[in-house]
């Protein structure tokens, strides 16, 4: 197994990496809306952090080689199951390609994020 990590997505804040690369296939841990510049959750709604949870998505994959066109599956998680339309709207112009996907709301997502995602993706 190789550890993916980059600096241009927020660094683990816990015991975990980024993401894993087994075979042909590198597993994300969740990536929540933090800006790796700034290491602060961003503002602006639901949509504001769906963005930055896809760039940050999208910046691990390129680390491990890959990219967002070659995710296979989706966990999402939301706070707020009323945000389903907003979240959607802003994934769909990333994952183009429509991997499987689990999305449930109603939950407690670490430091007070809206939404986290974590991706599935071949090399």
């Amino acid at each position: 197994m190789k550890t993916v990590h980059t600096d241009n997505a927020p660094a683990a804040i816990g015991p975990y990496v980024q993401a894993k690369i087994t075979g042909n296939l590198v597993y994300s841990s969740g990536q929540i809306p933090i800006d790796p510049k700034t290491g602060e959750l961003v503002d602006g709604g639901i949509e504001a952090q769906a963005k930055q949870v896809c760039e940050n998505l999208k910046a691990v994959l390129e680390a491990a080689g890959t990219s967002l066109e070659k995710v296979v599956k989706t966990n999402c998680y939301l706070k707020d199951i009323g945000d389903f339309a907003a979240f959607n709207a802003v994934y769909a112009e990333y994952f183009t390609e429509k991997p499987a996907r689990s999305c449930v709301g109603g939950l407690q997502i670490p430091k007070g994020a809206l939404v986290e995602v974590e991706v599935i993706a071949e090399l």
